[in-house]
Formats: C-alpha cells, sequence, structure tokens
C-alpha cells in the first residue's frame, strides 16, 4: 500500500516485514545469517558499555602470555553479535514475545578482524499453554570466516502463532 495521504494510521498500514509465527518454525528447518567483522572500536565499545575491565581484553601482553595471538573478545560479545545478526534477518519481527532460557559454550578464540555468521536450526516447537503462542527451542552455531564453531548457544523463545491475539487494556 501506497500512500501521500500524511493523516493515515499507522494501524491502517501493514508491516514491511513480518517474523515466522512458531507454527513456521519446524523442527528441522534452518538458516543463516548474513556476516560481519568484529573490528577494534566494537571490542573498545563493548568492553567499555559492559564494564569488562579484564586485562586479557585490554592488554595485547597479558592476552600473549596466555597464548592469545590478537585482540580477544568476550564471550558475551560474541554471544551479542550472534543475537544482533539473528535479528536483523527479521526472523522475530514482530512475532517474538520472550527470551525464556539458554545454555551457551565458547568453543574458540575470536579476535578483532574475524568475520562471524550464525547458522540457527530449529530443534523444537511446540504450543505453549496459553493459546495463540508456542516455545521453540533452536540451536545456534557461530562460526568465523573459516567456517570454526566459535561458540553454541539454545535459545528457548516464547513465539506468536498463527491465532495470537493481542492483550486488551481494560
Amino acid at each position: 500500500m501506497t500512500t501521500t495521504d500524511p493523516q493515515v494510521a499507522s494501524a491502517d498500514v501493514e508491516p514491511l516485514v513480518r517474523g515466522r509465527t512458531w507454527e513456521e518454525m519446524t523442527e528441522g528447518s534452518a538458516f543463516r545469517t548474513a556476516r560481519r567483522t568484529v573490528t577494534e572500536a566494537d571490542l573498545i565499545q563493548f568492553i567499555t558499555w559492559g564494564g569488562f575491565n579484564e586485562p586479557l581484553f585490554y592488554d595485547n601482553s597479558h592476552a600473549a602470555a596466555g597464548g592469545y595471538t590478537g585482540r580477544l573478545i568476550p564471550g558475551a560479545m560474541i554471544y551479542c553479535i550472534a543475537e544482533g545478526l539473528i535479528l536483523q534477518t527479521n526472523v522475530l519481527a514482530g512475532t517474538g514475545l520472550a527470551f525464556m532460557h539458554m545454555e551457551l559454550s565458547v568453543k574458540r578464540p575470536v579476535y578483532v578482524g574475524d568475520t562471524l555468521h550464525a547458522i540457527v536450526a530449529t530443534t523444537e516447537s511446540r504450543p505453549s499453554s496459553k493459546p495463540g503462542r508456542g516455545v521453540v527451542t533452536a540451536h545456534v552455531s557461530v562460526r568465523n570466516q573459516r567456517d570454526e564453531e566459535v561458540l553454541w548457544f539454545t535459545p528457548v523463545r516464547l513465539i506468536r502463532g498463527n491465532d495470537f491475539e493481542a492483550a486488551t487494556k481494560s
């Protein structure tokens, strides 16, 4: 729908993108995100913002003494980048309701200059106890430019269903 009428209410305009419902996230379905290179600026901003005042992340000689060969990226930052890449696919645009649980494992170091992407595979999709919603579990494999798994996590999310009804204010 296109219009030049500035009086059109946002409720009358369809969203350009709609995420998947839990019914559309079937067990075994998978997708790959875009890629993103981690920069020095990303690292500094994250460790400053998050208070990651661990010398491993800002002192090259300290990291080198531990056997690391570059500017090391915190596992929490790798996870955040992967979640951002997932959200940028719009898979949850307007359908995500809650992040409920996860397990996470860091497999190998990530350095400034590495390029990451994520592969998301649905491992379980079932209705929730409340109508119009489902619980979706996935396995997310975060991989570097050599296609090596650097981190994995298993998000459990509450997702809108085809028959979802928005809460009404009383």
